[in-house]
């Protein structure tokens, strides 16, 4: 019988020690888990396991796809101290004095015997130590002028060429407020350096890609496109250097008819020149137009015709005029600065800062008929009369071009007749520069495209 229940103990301790000896390696087994966002398509639902130093307690890291130890709690922040007991009486007159600020609700003293000076107030106590390692301060936000300033942000909008579709980028130093973006080469590109430029001692970008000057007379008008159903005159403003046998010339406005329309936009005369101030004036079939400083406003005219718009490209200064299928004309008003009057001898005074328009110009719908100081280098069988190869090649014919006032089509190459050619004329092939390459001169003078 003894024999017996020893060996009942002994078999009763070897399964308590077996069952411990499982339950320390269940304990030690690592748990299992997994990533519970469905973000994370990768680690999503994916079994991973808690690390040996963890084996319990861990979470997903469902970004990195590892599981990842839990930080132990913060302790408990401290409790804030007891609020300072207020004083039912001032401290006794024999309690020592403290150079420390005095009680929340000091007694105010006694005025000053004859006799005596009053006593100094105690020294204010001293500042709190000044750490030697500030904290970063936050970047200031940026102001509303500094994105003004800046150069311009500008986007290929052509679809067709989706290496460089709505992809964003500034313009060039040059030119920090006017250019697009050539999209065959992805590059921004000065307007004045496109074809269908007029800016400047007027420099002429030709639809054939060549660049010329045209100089004309100060205090006259020229047509510088006619066609079918369109015709553009453009009246010079200049200076007469006693040195050369021409004036100096800038194109201050521009007389634009179509069908029976009549357009004026123009460059208000300016002493001093201000870039917050807008000095264009626009008038459609003579009535002003009046427009907001507002970059982007669109005005288009009540009652007709349709496809007809004026929009600004910023807040002052600088508009786009449409008419849809006939044209696109980008003008903006700049003045003579100091600096080109000293480098070209200019001799601009306060007076008048000659304040004119750059202009670039887009044509949908020329004939092989078109004429103009500008229109004729659209013709297919044009052939540039200026001489190449020089670093001012000059385009003559002042009396073939003048015409007697700026809404006149009397010019000697006149073609409008107020519509559209009909199916018996030729059309020009409609012009896209997608082909052409444009770049300044390495001698300075002038721009050079190539197709």
């Amino acid at each position: 019988m003894a024999q017996a229940m020893v060996k009942f103990c002994v078999c009763l301790l070897l399964l308590l020690a077996a069952a411990a000896v499982v339950a320390e390696g269940a304990a030690k087994k690592p748990k299992k888990v997994k990533c519970k966002d469905k973000k994370y398509p990768n680690c999503y639902h994916k079994d991973l396991y808690c690390p040996t130093s963890c084996l319990r307690t861990c979470v997903v890291n469902c970004a990195s796809c590892k599981s990842v130890c839990i930080p132990p709690p913060p302790p408990p922040p401290s409790p804030p101290p007891p609020p300072p007991k207020r004083r039912g009486s001032p401290p006794p007159l024999s309690a020592p004095i403290h150079p420390h600020p005095p009680p929340p609700y000091p007694r105010p003293p006694p005025p000053p015997s004859p006799s005596t000076k009053p006593l100094p107030s105690p020294p204010p106590p001293p500042p709190p130590p000044i750490s030697t390692t500030p904290l970063p301060s936050p970047p200031p936000p940026a102001s509303p002028q500094s994105s003004s300033t800046g150069p311009k942000r500008v986007m290929c909008k052509n679809k067709y060429y989706s290496h460089c579709y709505l992809m964003e980028q500034y313009c060039p130093i040059a030119c920090p407020d006017r250019c697009e973006v050539d999209c065959v080469k992805c590059s921004p590109v000065c307007n004045c350096n496109m074809p269908g430029a007029v800016c400047q001692d007027p420099r002429f970008i030709g639809g054939d890609g060549i660049t010329f000057y045209f100089h004309g007379e100060k205090d006259r008008d020229f047509c510088i496109v006619s066609d079918s159903n369109l015709h553009i005159n453009a009246h010079f403003i200049g200076k007469r250097n006693q040195n050369m046998k021409r004036d100096f010339t800038w194109v201050q406005s521009l007389g634009i008819l179509f069908d029976t329309h009549q357009l004026f936009i123009g460059a208000k005369k300016t002493a001093t020149w201000d870039d917050r101030l807008d000095r264009l004036e626009l008038v459609f079939d003579g009535e002003p137009i009046f427009l907001p400083n507002e970059e982007g406003f669109k005005w288009q005219p009540e009652i007709s015709p349709r496809g007809v718009s004026v929009t600004m490209m910023q807040n002052t200064n600088s508009v786009e005029i449409e008419m849809e299928g006939n044209f696109k004309i980008k003008a903006s008003v700049v003045p003579i600065t100091e600096k080109e009057s000293r480098v070209h001898n200019y001799d601009i005074t306060s007076e008048d800062c000659f304040a004119h328009l750059d202009l670039n110009f887009k044509f949908y719908s020329l004939s092989n008929n078109v004429s103009g100081v500008l229109g004729q280098t659209y013709g297919s069988t044009y052939v540039s009369r200026a001489k190449l190869g020089v670093p001012m090649p000059i385009l003559g014919g002042e009396k073939e071009f003048a015409s007697s006032h700026l809404f006149a089509t009397d010019c000697a190459v006149a073609r409008f007749r107020g519509r559209f050619p009909s199916g018996d004329d030729d059309f020009s092939d409609k012009f896209e520069y997608s082909n052409l390459s444009c770049a300044g001169r390495s001698d300075g003078h002038g721009v050079i495209c190539k197709r």
